[in-house]
C-alpha cells in the first residue's frame, strides 16, 4: 500500500516538474548572447589599441620599468578603470644612427568616455631638462635615453617623464611605432582616407598630395606623416596631419567592422603585432582597451598645444596666455569645454 503511495506520489511529481530541454536552450542562448556582447565591448577597445598605434605617424605602447614586449592578442576582460585616462604615443623615425620622436601626442581620455581628444605636442617645444639643467627641445628627451635608437624602452619612459612634467597629469599608458610599422597598419585596413585642407608636395619623393579628402596607401600615409618641409607652419602642420590621418584610420576600422569582426580583428594584429609594443602601466591590456573603447566610437577632437608662432631659433615657447587654461582643462577633465572656447587651436579633420 505504501510503496503503491510513494509510485503515486513520484508520478505526480513527474508530472508537474517542467522538462530540462527548454530551459536548458534558453540558458544556452542567454550565455551566449552575453558571451557576444562582452566580446564585441572588448573588440572595439582593442581595435582603439590598434588605431592608437598610429596616431603621430607611429605609436606603441611601451610597457613601464620592464623590457617591452609584443602586443597581446584579445585577453580575458577585466573591470574598466574609472577616471580620465592619458595614453602617450610617440612617433618615430630613424636618422643618422638615432631614434628621434617625430610626432608626441597626448590621447586623453575623459571620464565620460564622449570621446577621444588628441592633443598634439610640438616635437620642437622647449621643456624643463632637469638632468641637463635648462631647456631643450621635448624630442631630445627620447634621442637621448634612446642612445642608438636601439632602447626604445627608455626612450618612451624619458619622453613619458617629460610629458608628465609639462602637463602635470599621470600618463596611464603609452605607445612606440616605428614608420615602417605604421605603413603595415594602413596596407592592413586597406588604406586610410585623410582630408588636406591645402595641397603637400613630398620633398622625399616629391608625390603630390591634393587638397581635400583622399585614400592612402601605406607607402602614401609614411610619406605624408614625414613631411614637414614646404609646409606652412612645418612641424605643427605635421603634428596636424598625424591627427588627421589617425581619425582617418579610426574611421576606417568603424566602416570596416573590423572592430566587431573577430576574424579581421585576429589577422590585423597578427599582422602588425610585431610592430606595436604596448605599455599599460599599472592597467591590464583588456581593462584599457575596455575603458577607450566606447570613446573611440565617436569622432575624436584635435586640438594642438598653443604655442608662440615665432620660432626663436631653439625651439617653440608654449604661449603664456593660452597654456595655462589648456593644461587647467587637462587636468579637470574638460577639454571639451576649452577646445568649444578655442576653435582656433582645433585641428580640422574633414
Amino acid at each position: 500500500m505504501i510503496e503503491d503511495e510513494l509510485r503515486a506520489a513520484f508520478a505526480r511529481l513527474e508530472e508537474s516538474t517542467p522538462p530540462v530541454g527548454p530551459v536548458r536552450a534558453a540558458v544556452d542562448r542567454a550565455v551566449i548572447t552575453r558571451r557576444r556582447h562582452r566580446r564585441r565591448v572588448r573588440l572595439a577597445g582593442t581595435a582603439l589599441a590598434v588605431a592608437a598605434v598610429a596616431l603621430g605617424g607611429f605609436t606603441a605602447m611601451a610597457p613601464r620599468p620592464p623590457a617591452p614586449t609584443a602586443a597581446p592578442l584579445l585577453a580575458t576582460p577585466e573591470p574598466a578603470p574609472g577616471g580620465a585616462l592619458n595614453v602617450l604615443l610617440l612617433g618615430v623615425d630613424q636618422a643618422a644612427g638615432s631614434r628621434r620622436a617625430d610626432s608626441i601626442l597626448l590621447v586623453h581620455v575623459p571620464a565620460d568616455r564622449s570621446r577621444l581628444f588628441l592633443v598634439s605636442l610640438p616635437r620642437d617645444l622647449l621643456v624643463p631638462m632637469p638632468e641637463q639643467g635648462g631647456l631643450g627641445k621635448l624630442n631630445a628627451t627620447f634621442s637621448r635615453a634612446a642612445g642608438s635608437g636601439t632602447d626604445l624602452a627608455a626612450g618612451f619612459r624619458a619622453t613619458r617623464q617629460a610629458v608628465a612634467r609639462l602637463t602635470g597629469v599621470r600618463v596611464d599608458a603609452g605607445a612606440v611605432l616605428t614608420y615602417p610599422g605604421a605603413r603595415e597598419l594602413t596596407d592592413a585596413v586597406g588604406g586610410v582616407p585623410v582630408c588636406l585642407p591645402e595641397p603637400v608636395r613630398s620633398v622625399h619623393t616629391g608625390r603630390r598630395f591634393p587638397s581635400g579628402c583622399q585614400r592612402l596607401n601605406g607607402a602614401a600615409a609614411v610619406d605624408l606623416l614625414r613631411q614637414r618641409y614646404g609646409l606652412r607652419d612645418g612641424g605643427l602642420d605635421r603634428d596636424r596631419n598625424a591627427a588627421r590621418y589617425a581619425a582617418g584610420l579610426l574611421h576606417q576600422m568603424r566602416e570596416q567592422g573590423t572592430a566587431t569582426d573577430p576574424a579581421q580583428l585576429g589577422r590585423l594584429l597578427l599582422r602588425v603585432g610585431s610592430a606595436v609594443t604596448v605599455d599599460t602601466g599599472d592597467l591590464s591590456l583588456p581593462a584599457l582597451v575596455a575603458a577607450s573603447g566606447r570613446a573611440a566610437a565617436a569622432e575624436p577632437v584635435a586640438v594642438a598645444f598653443p604655442v608662440l608662432a615665432e620660432w626663436n631659433g631653439r625651439g617653440y615657447e608654449p604661449d603664456r596666455e593660452l597654456t595655462p587654461g589648456l593644461l587647467d582643462a587637462l587636468r579637470a577633465d574638460r577639454l571639451g569645454e576649452w577646445a568649444a572656447a578655442h576653435p582656433a587651436w582645433v585641428t580640422s579633420l574633414r
